[in-house]
């Protein structure tokens, strides 16, 4: 009978701690720590190879990335990577150590009750840095603009004369001037700041115009934006966070990836149904809320939308289509019942993310 051997890995920056069991053993044959550094990945690679058996690693995805992953898997071995937020966890359980999370993964990778993420490649994780990074600047902006606001309105100062931050509001905010020694500099340099941001979140834009353009995301780019709502940033977006969505089985699936499920607790012959999950990707999460705010209006096709749709596979125009269709009429029939438009927002981005998933089963990168 081959034996098997169970390998888990509490991982941190300064030192690995490292439980390993052998077969259904109750507790572990071996429990180390290693620096993770050079000579502690070639330290671990020839204790796992030295094992004769099938062996199997787990770690819990964290600050850290997937170096770890990618050298166990370059090395030959199986080592899988563990949702934290899905881990089980005792209630009554007070005390938590390194030596115990690791014992921890090793015991239930043996049982099965770990949920694994899908680690993306270098190339994917690539793509995910800079549009996460677009997606902080514009925080950033955000944040900026509001310090500015808020700064002006304590001296009085408040525009009148339409919408904030146009070309109008600019001019006005550069003949601003604020009484007090100091008050005039923290506004000068707020609007440097917010400068610097606007530009460099242009020079992400740019970035990610480009990488849309190439011929590995082209078709997969052009097949989402059939959707309202969904434009090149979207799309990469949608492909950075979750690559082929082939992997989920069934839309449901998808919807409680992305964490836009009803939480539920039902007990006896009750069952109480509250707020979305919020678990999951949180980026994706944002960017179909966000499109689903488009479904507020009566659905018609301008000519933005006529380009995007234009020489598509008729199986993707349909699917957009009856999105359009379905989607607006959900968004008032909701409303019409009294529904907060959030909360309808949110339950029509919930089925947006099943369309994605329709169009990912024919369009995949």
């Amino acid at each position: 009978m081959t034996s098997m051997h169970w390998i888990g890995i509490d991982d941190h920056a300064d030192k690995w701690t490292i439980a390993q069991y052998r077969n259904v053993e109750g507790k572990p044959a071996r429990e180390f720590e290693l620096v993770p550094n050079d000579a502690g990945y070639k330290k671990l690679i020839r204790f796992a190879k030295s094992l004769e058996g099938e062996v199997r690693i787990v770690y819990e995805a964290g600050p850290c990335g997937y170096e770890l992953y990618r050298r166990l898997s370059k090395a030959g071995l199986q080592c899988q990577v563990a949702a934290p937020s899905l881990t089980p966890r005792k209630p009554g359980e007070r005390v938590k150590t390194n030596r115990r999370d690791a014992a921890k993964l090793g015991r239930y990778l043996r049982s099965n009750d770990l949920t694994f993420i899908a680690v993306p490649d270098e190339t994917r994780e690539s793509l995910r840095d800079l549009i996460r990074a677009r997606g902080g600047v514009q925080k950033d902006l955000v944040s900026i603009r509001n310090r500015i606001t808020k700064l002006l309105l304590r001296y009085g100062q408040r525009y009148r004369d339409g919408e904030a931050w146009t070309v109008r509001f600019w001019t006005w905010l550069r003949a601003v001037k604020l009484t007090g020694e100091y008050s005039q500099l923290v506004l000068d340099e707020m609007i440097v700041t917010l400068e610097q941001r606007q530009a460099q979140r242009a020079r992400y834009d740019g970035m990610i115009e480009a990488a849309a353009k190439r011929p590995e995301y082209e078709s997969f780019v052009r097949a989402f934006t059939v959707l309202r709502g969904i434009n090149t940033l979207s799309a990469m977006t949608i492909l950075a966070e979750l690559g082929d969505l082939r992997r989920f089985a069934s839309a449901p699936q998808l919807m409680a990836a992305v964490g836009l499920v009803p939480s539920e607790y039902s007990t006896g012959d009750k069952t109480s149904r509250y707020a979305i999950t919020k678990t999951g990707n949180a980026h994706m999460r944002h960017i179909v809320v966000e499109a689903a705010w488009h479904y507020q209006r009566r659905p018609s096709e301008g000519p933005r939308i006529k380009a995007r749709r234009k020489n598509q596979p008729q199986a993707l125009v349909d699917i957009a289509k009856k999105c359009d269709l379905r989607l607006n009429r959900k968004f008032h029939r909701m409303t019409s019942r009294g529904k907060r438009s959030t909360v309808a927002a949110v339950a029509v981005a919930r089925e947006l993310v099943g369309f994605i998933w329709a169009i990912g089963q024919i369009a995949h990168p």
